[in-house]
């Protein structure tokens, strides 16, 4: 058995000044830069519960999801089995499309431990 969680939004844009001025602005969440990451802009809590981030990608704009788990190999291969595909993995993170075409990562728990432990789902 494993759990997981939806962990993060990211907005991924080219533009990624503008479209946190703008997301800081929408959400009313203060934009912050996340040190070691500059690809990265927080927006903090912009959705209580949930790390809201602004991300720089050389790619066309869109949302994704990050889903964090305790285990990475086992969280992949369900989400494989319901239809999504493997596109890439970075470090730890597993890069996956969704049937219909959405991007999501599943990734190593990032969060505080006790509100995974709170939130998560278990899976068999």
């Amino acid at each position: 058995m494993h759990r997981s969680r939806v962990y993060a939004l990211l907005i991924d844009t080219p533009e990624p000044e503008a479209a946190a001025a703008f997301w800081s602005a929408a959400l009313g969440a203060p934009a912050r830069p996340l040190p070691g990451e500059e690809q990265f802009t927080s927006l903090h809590d912009a959705i209580p519960g949930l790390a809201v981030a602004v991300q720089a990608v050389d790619d066309a704009p869109r949302f994704h999801l990050d889903i964090e788990t305790d285990d990475v190999e086992a969280e992949t291969a369900r989400l494989l089995g319901l239809g999504a595909t493997q596109v890439a993995q970075w470090l730890e993170c597993r890069v996956l499309r969704a049937p219909g075409g959405h991007l999501l990562c599943v990734l190593p728990v990032d969060s505080d431990p006790d509100v995974f432990q709170a939130q998560a789902r278990t899976w068999p």
